[in-house]
């Protein structure tokens, strides 16, 4: 079992331009000792919109609620939508919906300028938004690669049942992962990543234990995005994320081509005295470190402070997407 190093909430939430209300769980700029980016390597930032209501926008055309235009270097970002809808537009051509379960998955690499808004649909009429958005590290080999836009309909992710191990006479149901990345019972996620990374969205509907089982040369963390369950036996509530122990294992070369050993994370949903069972929701990011050096400022993540002030060079003299 890789057993809980810490749970990490307490952070204050606050707003992304004015459609994003969000805690940032993870933040590659920390200099935390005990929680930075040794720890979550190849996870940048990550930040959790609890579920907000918004009136409808009467401005929704001209006026939505979200972020203008803006660049990002050296990284992926990955946005999932769990309530609500995200209208985005970069400098290279990608654009779309983001729907509720979708999933956008945007390779900044040698640069891009994009934009994140509500959608005219649900600015329109308003209601719930909930969301997630995570930067995912890339090496030095790949940080000036080609930007990229992986448009992920929940439709076409990889399903895994959940089986209760509990009772394992009765093979019973208790929920399903949606693959995102990675891959787990020999089932591979949709998005195309550089570097080894699993990312599961979980959802237990009925009460039971389950296993999750993760690589032992991964970072890993889990988020509780709704609803509340016990974890290695500790309680953990939504908007809280679960910080594992570092790993038991660094890969090898000789690995490459191997099966890994892996470690296993305990989950537990109690059942409830009415038998009423609200969903719990969860998302799994682990990740093999790359342990490279990072130079990060606001929207920029390279190797070195030089190469940082050239981004910025650029940015400010018009050569930045050329």
């Amino acid at each position: 079992m890789r057993p809980i190093k810490n749970i990490h909430g307490d952070k204050a939430p606050h707003w992304v331009g004015d459609g994003f209300y969000v805690k940032t769980l993870i933040n590659h700029l920390d200099d935390n000792p005990h929680f930075n980016y040794s720890h979550t390597d190849p996870f940048l930032l990550f930040d959790y919109g609890k579920p907000t209501t918004f009136h409808p926008n009467p401005n929704y055309k001209t006026q939505p609620h979200g972020v203008g235009q803006h660049p990002h270097k050296g990284f992926e970002t990955v946005t999932i939508a769990y309530e609500g809808e995200i209208s985005h537009a970069d400098s290279v051509g990608g654009q779309g919906i983001i729907q509720k379960g979708d999933v956008q998955w945007m390779t900044a690499g040698r640069g891009i300028m994009h934009e994140e808004f509500h959608s005219e649909a649900f600015g329109q009429r308003g209601g719930v938004f909930s969301m997630v958005q995570l930067w995912v590290n890339l090496p030095s080999t790949h940080k000036l690669t080609d930007p990229n836009y992986q448009s992920i309909k929940r439709a076409d992710l990889p399903l895994v049942e959940l089986i209760d191990s509990s009772n394992p006479d009765h093979q019973t149901t208790i929920g399903k992962a949606a693959i995102i990345a990675g891959v787990w019972q020999e089932i591979t996620g949709a998005a195309n990543t550089f570097t080894p990374i699993n990312l599961w969205d979980i959802e237990l509907h009925t009460a039971g234990a389950t296993t999750l089982k993760v690589p032992n040369t991964h970072n890993t963390l889990l988020l509780v995005q709704e609803g509340e369950l016990l974890v290695n036996g500790t309680s953990v509530s939504a908007g809280n994320l679960i910080q594992f122990d570092a790993p038991t294992q660094h890969r090898t070369d000789d690995q490459a081509q191997q099966t890994l050993a892996t470690d296993n994370i305990e989950l537990h949903y109690p059942a409830t005295e009415n038998d009423e069972q609200a969903p719990v929701k969860l998302l799994l990011l682990s990740g093999e470190p790359i342990g490279e050096p990072v130079a990060g400022y606001g929207p920029f993540v390279m190797n070195t402070q030089e190469e940082l002030r050239q981004t910025f060079r650029d940015y400010q003299t018009g050569n930045f997407v050329k």
